[in-house]
């Protein structure tokens, strides 16, 4: 076992001999296996331990792993908390409480020692029942593949990795190798108790599906392991797509561009927004019924936002998906936008304005109309527009909105209809609209750039002067 040890701590785990490990010892011969075989191995160690005080014996547990730790002359720390209080206090079942408090104990101590990693002591049972678990809530390949032997926890940590390097040893293993290493496990009569969902696991269903395969256990592990690589695989495509659809990423909010991301398969878009959704709720379980209603809203819905989980909010805004906490900070440099508390900046041709977000507002006139003609009709960018200079007031502006603006949009043969009205039926995002540069002469909507030019100022086969308007974007990361 200690050669398969020595491989697995450098390989799999990736540790170093010279910076201290933290290994969490609950006294059981799991814990107890793992402590002494990387003492073994040579490895600089803190052996600690957490008493859940769930049970008569678990001061009796404490004191016997600071015994056996100190007999080994290895440094014991020894703490404790009110499980029980604490799974009440957070609306807990006492298998998540005990879990939060353990690890957010282990990883305290980690930091404080500037350890390297914390090692914990599952083994490939933990592993079948773990994998077991995900299968009935419904997990996807992420579940399924079950735990790794290194790995991050950032609800914990997002820097020191927790380490398994009994995942490919079996219970009753430990249990021989404490007793071939004179250590004396000890024994936690919780572990037979049907009031928790793992031990019903190991206890009764496990068995039930061991008469139909009696190598069940190792087909399962058989299973994870392969599932490890196809995992790896969609790690690598999805850390491609990540790259060409992420826009813009902050602490409470991530961008996605949304042309990139509905061309990516189902699959590829539900692997997306779970790792949006662990980014921002770092240890939130992520369910397939919430990755199937972000998937049904990316590409099936007509609504502009839908609620998650955690006070998540996905939502479309023009060509992006958001995704975000309730008070994140929104970014605005996605649509061209006046200065704050701008008064209108008049307008010469030719000139340019800065515009809030880096985008540049320019104009100039054209000496060719046939070839304007010709640009208009082939134009795909609704930041640009050709106008009859001739139709033009003598003055022009650029201004915020205002009340009871009106506008005559290009086609609707000279109807007219409120600004208001237009940007909603466009569809402009709703915190847009308060500053969104339009091209007017006082009272005259003339052109709202990245939607529509007013009718009486489009080019007809009589102009002769043109003028030239255009607005252009600051470089969009998610075409970089």
């Amino acid at each position: 076992m200690l050669d398969n040890m020595n491989a697995i701590l450098r390989d799999q785990c990736s540790l170093v001999k010279d910076r201290p490990i933290i290994v969490g010892v609950s006294g059981g011969p799991d814990s107890l296996c793992l402590m002494e075989s990387i003492r073994q191995a040579g490895y600089s160690l803190v052996v600690a331990h957490f008493n859940h005080h769930l049970r008569p014996e678990s001061d009796n547990d404490a004191t016997m792993v600071e015994q056996t730790a100190v007999r080994l002359m290895i440094a014991p720390i020894i703490d404790g908390g009110d499980v029980r209080g604490y799974a009440e206090e957070h609306g807990m079942s006492l298998e998540e409480a005990a879990r939060h408090m353990r690890y957010s104990f282990l990883f305290e101590q980690a930091r404080r020692v500037d350890a390297q990693a914390v090692a914990v002591g599952h083994t490939a049972d933990d592993q079948v029942e773990t994998i077991l678990m995900h299968f009935l809530r419904g997990a996807g390949l992420t579940g399924l593949k079950g735990m790794s032997h290194r790995s991050l926890l950032p609800a914990f940590d997002p820097q020191i990795p927790i380490v398994r390097p009994l995942l490919d040893f079996w219970r009753e293993e430990t249990v021989v190798y404490c007793a071939a290493n004179g250590l004396r496990p000890a024994y936690d009569p919780s572990n037979d108790s049907l009031n928790f969902t793992r031990n019903r696991l190991r206890n009764l269903l496990i068995p039930t599906l061991e008469t139909y395969n009696p190598k069940f256990r190792e087909a399962v592990w058989r299973s994870a392991q392969s599932l490890k690589a196809d995992h790896a695989l969609l790690r690598e495509t999805l850390d491609t797509s990540w790259k060409e659809c992420i826009v813009e990423e902050t602490p409470g909010m991530i961008a996605f561009n949304a042309s990139k991301l509905k061309e990516r398969s189902l699959g590829l878009q539900r692997n997306l927004i779970r790792r949006a959704v662990e980014s921002l709720r770092p240890g939130q379980e992520v369910t397939f019924a919430l990755l199937e209603r972000a998937a049904n809203f990316i590409n099936k819905s007509t609504a502009t936002r839908t609620d998650l989980m955690g006070g998540l909010i996905l939502f479309r805004e023009g060509h992006y998906f958001y995704l975000s906490t309730p008070n994140a900070e929104l970014p605005f440099d996605k649509w061209p936008q006046m200065p704050v508390d701008s008064d209108p900046i008049p307008v010469t041709i030719p000139s340019g304005v800065e515009l809030a977000g880096g985008w540049r507002f320019s104009c100039e006139n054209w000496r060719l109309p046939a070839l304007a003609r010709e640009q208009a009709e082939r134009n795909e960018d609704s930041f640009q527009v050709w106008l009859d200079a001739d139709t033009l007031p003598p003055s022009l502006q650029l201004r915020m909105r205002g009340a009871g603006d009106r506008f005559e949009p290009l086609g609707m043969e000279g109807h007219s209809l409120k600004l208001s009205d237009f940007l909603v039926n466009e569809k402009m995002p709703r915190r847009a609209r308060d500053r969104w540069p339009l091209l007017c002469s006082n009272d005259t909507v003339v052109w709202i750039p990245g939607y529509r030019l007013a009718e009486p100022f489009k080019l007809t086969p009589s102009s002769r002067r043109v003028a030239y308007f255009s607005l252009v974007r600051p470089p969009d990361k998610s075409s970089a």
